[in-house]
């Protein structure tokens, strides 16, 4: 994995956590994006090298809407750049990791996508990014 390149934060209202994180960072977010297929509108601001997602549930059904209903607003998911997404899922997967989605999806901030199960990252989401060609 190359680096750390995002923070996921579960927030009930985006409009509001964008105006806490405006802030914080002292910046506004350079990007906000719905993903309808995950049921989510986000916002991403910059952090040096790294990026804060915010994100928000459209969907009562959408993971996000159900992560805040369990454990209320808060960090949702770690993600890590990679460079070879499908090679890292083979790696990971022969190293014991539980892959939740084995072909990479389209994310937000222009990624393909996959994540892995918390049960076996000790309790953590983690998700793979790595960069889309434009299509």
């Amino acid at each position: 994995m190359d680096k750390i390149e995002h923070l996921g934060i579960a927030v009930k209202d985006l409009k509001s956590a964008n105006t806490v994180y405006e802030k914080l960072l002292g910046v506004a977010p350079y990007k906000m994006e719905e993903v309808a297929s995950e049921g989510v509108m986000t916002s991403f601001f910059k952090c040096g090298e790294s990026k804060i997602e915010l994100l928000e549930a459209t969907k009562p059904e959408s993971a996000i809407a159900k992560f805040i209903e369990k454990k209320g607003e808060g960090i949702h998911h770690i993600a890590f750049s990679v460079t070879n997404i499908k090679a890292e899922v083979t790696r990971l997967k022969k190293e014991g990791f539980t892959v939740l989605n084995e072909e990479p999806k389209k994310g937000a901030d222009n990624k393909w996508v996959v994540f892995l199960h918390p049960k076996s990252t000790r309790g953590v989401l983690v998700e793979l990014c790595q960069e889309r060609n434009n299509e």
